[in-house]
């Protein structure tokens, strides 16, 4: 069974960084069409798709509220897709989850996939 293992969250301050990992296994993204995305539930807030990527990072897509701040990445010889997230705010505190689907196309919409991590928590705080 596919399994996605997210990590990297923690509690920083606001303007600093942090880069998530999200660890698939028993799948292979180099072989086979997945899409990745990454997506942020809030307090309260229902979960927001940010961002998604395609089989080698043939297409990229941001929500509004990250572009130009996060960028995702895939390692698939390690089988690792990662969310660089720069300049932080205390609205990008949440539970980060990566997702993954069969597609030939990006998706956020959090409909769109079947497997789910089970989240890493990120706080920006002063």
């Amino acid at each position: 069974q596919l399994q996605l293992v997210e990590s990297g969250g923690g509690v920083v301050q606001p303007g600093e960084s942090l880069r998530l990992s999200c660890a698939a296994s028993n799948f292979t993204l180099e072989l086979d069409y997945y899409i990745i995305g990454w997506f942020r539930q809030a307090p309260g807030k229902e979960r927001e798709g940010l961002t998604c990527i395609t089989q080698r990072s043939f297409t990229t897509r941001y929500a509004d509220s990250v572009k130009g701040r996060f960028t995702v990445s895939r390692d698939d010889a390690k089988n690792m897709v990662y969310l660089h997230m720069n300049s932080l705010k205390p609205e990008d505190t949440g539970v980060y989850y990566c997702a993954a689907e069969l597609s030939p196309v990006c998706s956020q919409k959090q409909e769109d996939f079947n497997n789910w991590g089970r989240g890493t928590q990120v706080t920006v705080a002063a």
